[in-house]
């Protein structure tokens, strides 16, 4: 079918695009190409997706309404893939007004162009963020997420309010899925994994917040990219047994749903930069710091629902992961 990806030049964007296009969809890749980090990298993804005769570029920004609804005009994508957003929860307490254009304003225009178009079926991006506060575990997308700690963590917890809104008005179709630490090959500069291996290979420390000690759902990027195809195939539905007395956050009366994409393993941060160092032969000088404000101690999914509706549980090992990342590093820095 053809599928628009939004964030295509980004981490998780291209490797979708790129599954979707070796299974033979055709692909509208569309982003902005912004600075926030290595433009050349993303350039790099997009070559690889270039090659594929099914994919075509749109460089643009979800916040340019003109130039989103003329790619809709164009293309006429059957399904759509929201993966564009400003990224990254430090940043986020530097640059507010980024993730209200990008998150806020952007998804908007996006959710109107579906429903302009009749999109068959939107799937976004949230993120186990929007958690926040909450403590108990493993995270469950049928607790209530109302206390968010960044504003990152807020603007996606609105995509989801935003997201519930058209599908109820509208009967548009979607579903929002909450990442959990997406790691791998091709992966962001800004991300911990792409810091410490750079900072270990030059001998320079690493920072290591909450002095290691906080727990991460790490997700290897094919396991999310599979999630992700599954849940874009199985098209929302309303659910019939949604009751107004005890509201079910992650369904609804409407074609809404809610997953979490996670490893369902928490991996505290020291052992996952031991695992690095092996992988790199070399051990990491560590600059033990206190949780940084906006972060959360720990993350752990809870994909019951996942695995009941689309038959799909994440299984790659951070040792099986982080090995990978580390090979396509080497070679693609030559180092």
């Amino acid at each position: 079918m053809k599928i628009l990806v939004t964030g295509s030049a980004g981490f998780i964007g291209s490797t979708l695009s790129q599954r979707l296009l070796e299974r033979g969809d055709e692909v509208i890749g569309f982003d902005n190409l912004n600075d926030y980090y290595d433009v050349n990298l993303k350039r790099a993804r997009l070559a690889r997706l270039e090659r594929h005769p099914g994919f075509a570029e749109v460089c643009a920004s979800l916040e340019d309404r003109a130039a989103l609804a003329e790619a809709f005009a164009r293309h006429r994508p059957r399904r759509v893939v929201n993966l564009a957003a400003q990224a990254g929860v430090r940043y986020s307490m530097q640059n507010p007004h980024a993730y209200v254009d990008s998150n806020l304003v952007g998804f908007v225009n996006l959710l109107e162009a579906c429903r302009r178009h009749e999109v068959e079926h939107l799937v976004y991006a949230s993120t186990s963020s929007v958690y926040g506060a909450n403590t108990r575990m493993p995270f469950s997308v049928h607790d209530n997420v109302d206390h968010p700690l960044s504003l990152y963590a807020a603007t996606k917890k609105a995509n989801e309010l935003m997201a519930h809104t058209y599908s109820h008005l509208y009967g548009l179709p979607v579903t929002g899925l909450r990442f959990f630490t997406v790691y791998g090959p091709w992966g962001r500069p800004d991300m911990a994994l792409f810091l410490f291996t750079r900072a270990i290979l030059a001998g320079e420390p690493i920072d290591v917040f909450n002095h290691g000690h906080h727990r991460r759902d790490f997700t290897y990027v094919d396991d999310i990219v599979e999630g992700v195809i599954r849940v874009l195939d199985r098209v929302a539905t309303p659910n019939p047994a949604w009751s107004s007395d005890a509201p079910d956050p992650a369904t609804s009366t409407a074609p809404y749903r809610l997953y979490n994409i996670g490893s369902n393993r928490p991996v505290e941060l020291l052992r996952y930069i031991e695992v690095l160092e092996r992988c790199l032969g070399r051990t990491a000088i560590k600059n033990l710091l206190p949780l940084q404000p906006g972060d959360v101690p720990d993350t752990y999914a809870d994909v019951d629902d996942l695995v009941e509706d689309v038959g799909y549980r994440p299984s790659t090992p951070v040792e099986e992961g982080v090995a990978r990342f580390v090979a396509w590093y080497r070679d693609y820095y030559r180092v």
